[in-house]
């Protein structure tokens, strides 16, 4: 079977990791990797490295991103990258019986909905899900109604799905988050050679943050980004704080730019990182007291470190969360409060609401039925 693997971002590119493992190792697929979006991106890392890095080679590069991330820049880039991925389609939609799509960025649909035309079949990751604080809630749909197969993390979703389609008989498999299974298959980094490779001492109380802007509302994010900014502010004075930085989603270069200067006025207490990469990124939410922000990472992945995690405004709303998420609004106060109880709550004892074990396994042994 001839498969390809679209990935957008160091971020999908983490969670497909374990299937690409799984397809490479199988001699009944023929996998070939499309890298697009900010992977291509030096102002982002250009993290395709990575993937050449890990041993993979990358297929096809291309190249649809803007450097500016206004709203007539984003939908300036979503038209390029249909212009571009029409191109690709045209040249080479036959040579794949299924092409992996994942989440919900706008680059990713739009490479989706070029393919549409020309019968690509798509396979869908992470369907059914709702982040009401984002216009990524329309582009999941927007890749599902347009998907062939769905793989989604939860019978919550898949009833979503069912329901997006209004059809019963879709080819609709429930496999757990595929990120979780990361854990079994990426060694953990301990806190020394965490430090050796990224000079983060996690010996020190250290909070984990992931902040992206809201894009349904956007025009608030300034307010938002004041208020996080002066809860940052107190938290460095008992914290380590080891910021990741922002996607490209429409104004993320305002949250960007103000947490490069916030680095660069305290960089004992304030680290920026670029991209961690899989392995380090979970080790350092092994290794830190909490999450603040409002990445799905919180969501989905924290609760399997037993780390409580404290969500930031509406980007994530709808989404279904365990009972180690923390809900709290853009205010400073309402954040520093979260921490404090956090603080005190020790580790999470609960469940992982997403985990289902063999997420990829599940995956690869749908296609061969099919």
């Amino acid at each position: 079977m001839r498969v390809a693997i679209l990935t957008s971002s160091r971020a999908d590119y983490g969670i497909y990791k374990p299937l690409i493992k799984a397809l490479y190792a199988d001699d009944f697929f023929q996998t070939a990797i499309i890298a697009f979006g900010t992977h291509l991106s030096s102002y982002h890392g250009h993290t395709v490295d990575a993937i050449e890095q890990d041993g993979y080679k990358v297929d096809y590069r291309i190249a649809s991103m803007l450097l500016t991330d206004d709203d007539a820049s984003i939908s300036t880039a979503m038209g390029l990258t249909t212009i571009r991925f029409a191109d690709f389609w045209q040249a080479h939609a036959k040579d794949f019986d299924v092409v992996f799509c994942l989440g919900d960025r706008y680059e990713m649909c739009t490479a989706v909905v070029a393919g549409l035309s020309f019968g690509v079949k798509f396979a869908h990751l992470h369907g059914g899900e709702t982040t009401l604080g984002a216009i990524d809630n329309v582009f999941r749909h927007t890749i599902t109604m347009a998907s062939h197969l769905h793989f989604v993390a939860t019978d919550v979703f898949a009833e979503r799905v069912f329901t997006l389609l209004d059809n019963r008989d879709a080819n609709v498999t429930v496999t757990g988050a595929l990120s979780l299974d990361n854990l079994s298959g990426i060694p953990l980094l301990s806190k020394s050679a965490f430090n050796d490779k990224w000079h983060i001492d996690l010996d020190k109380p250290s909070i984990l943050i992931t902040i992206h802007p809201e894009t349904v509302g956007a025009q608030q994010n300034k307010s938002h980004l004041q208020e996080v900014l002066g809860a940052l502010e107190v938290l460095s004075s008992s914290y380590q704080l080891v910021i990741t930085m922002p996607n490209a989603d429409t104004n993320g270069s305002v949250f960007r730019n103000a947490f490069q200067a916030l680095g660069q006025n305290n960089p004992e207490k304030i680290k920026l990182i670029e991209n961690f990469g899989t392995q380090s990124y979970f080790s350092c939410m092994q290794h830190a007291s909490m999450l603040l922000g409002n990445t799905s990472s919180g969501i989905i992945e924290a609760a399997s470190f037993n780390k409580y995690v404290i969500n930031l405004g509406d980007r994530q709303k709808g989404r279904l969360t365990g009972s180690n998420v923390m809900h709290v609004p853009f205010s400073k106060a309402a954040m520093l409060e979260a921490v404090e109880q956090a603080s005190g709550k020790g580790p999470y004892e609960g469940e992982n609401i997403y985990f289902k074990g063999g997420a990829a396994e599940r995956i690869i042994q749908t296609l061969k039925q099919l």
